[in-house]
């Protein structure tokens, strides 16, 4: 039993603090008192367009720097939001089991993606959905989007727009699966790299804390992050391009098995680059990588590129 309680490093919104909530009492089952320490983070202040305000990141300096200075011992993060470069004194700690990754479709009267009507408003932050949504040719118009779970879907409660698109993830810990009116199939649109997974980081010297977090850790999501994150970083996209990424274990011939599906697309749709690979379970770093440079030379390159600072993903 610890006899000084653990300060845990959150960002202040509902979602942020449900998460750091799941952290706080997977910890405190193992007998550790842990206390929530509210970090406001620059996504968290400005409404502005995150590629206005600097990206990738924008939900993470402010918790690594606390870490950093000694202000709390561990943070939570969305792992979508989690840069892919290694942060110095740092260290991704554990990865929990994650939750379901796929992306949902919120909308007006019950409609699903195929039965909105051309022309019909969908809002989201992501030009990941949006390259992805466009690539469908169904007409759809796209409205950029900011704000908590609560402000989007109140554009569809009062008409502003016809439909949101949003992380299941996000509203299964809030309470808020009732609002889905389509889980989407990542045949048609592929969740962020680490959507649905959590990141818990803290300072590499304390090791004690290390391995306390240790306990917390998922192999299997941790191998499938680490493939959707190495393609993300090989791509040097880091969250700017619209990429996405889902990766997943399962029983293969010889033992459990990584299958990973992957998507580079033009923001206007016009251009979709998908490939999949297969692969141990403990080569997924190699697993991403490789799969990356298929993509990168099948033209993802020229397509990451073209992109330029689009907004992160959200």
């Amino acid at each position: 039993m610890t006899t000084t309680p653990l300060r845990l490093g959150t960002r202040r919104s509902a979602l942020a603090l449900v998460q750091a909530g799941y952290v706080r009492d997977r910890l405190s089952a193992l007998g550790h008192e842990v206390e929530l320490v509210e970090i406001t983070t620059k996504g968290d202040v400005s409404m502005a367009p995150l590629d206005t305000i600097g990206g990738t990141g924008v939900f993470v300096t402010a918790l690594r720097e606390a870490l950093l200075d000694g202000r709390v011992d561990l943070a939570v993060h969305s792992l979508k939001d989690l840069p892919t470069a290694p942060a110095d004194g740092l260290v991704l700690a554990a990865v929990p089991e994650r939750e379901d990754p796929r992306d949902v479709l919120c909308a007006r009267d019950g409609y699903k993606l195929s039965d909105l009507p051309v022309g019909a408003r969908v809002g989201t932050g992501s030009p990941r959905r949006e390259a992805q949504i466009r690539a469908l040719g169904l007409g759809i118009e796209i409205v950029g989007l900011r704000g908590n779970v609560d402000t989007r879907l109140g554009k569809v409660a009062d008409g502003t727009l016809d439909g949101v698109v949003l992380a299941r993830a996000g509203l299964a810990r809030l309470g808020r699966l009732d609002s889905v009116t389509e889980v989407l199939d990542p045949m048609q649109v592929l969740p962020a790299p680490g959507q649905g997974a959590l990141g818990i980081e803290c300072r590499a010297a304390d090791t004690e804390l290390v391995q306390t977090l240790g306990a917390l850790d998922d192999p299997a999501t941790r191998a499938a992050v680490t493939a959707e994150r190495t393609l993300l970083a090989v791509l040097e996209a880091g969250c700017t391009a619209p990429v996405g990424a889902y990766a997943e274990a399962a029983e293969g011939e010889s033992g459990l098995e990584l299958y990973i599906r992957a998507v580079v697309a033009a923001r206007d749709g016009s251009v979709s680059i998908r490939k999949s690979a297969t692969g141990p379970l403990g080569g997924a770093e190699q697993i991403g990588r490789d799969l990356a440079h298929e993509l990168l030379a099948d033209g993802a390159g020229a397509v990451v590129d073209a992109a330029g600072p689009a907004s992160k993903e959200e």
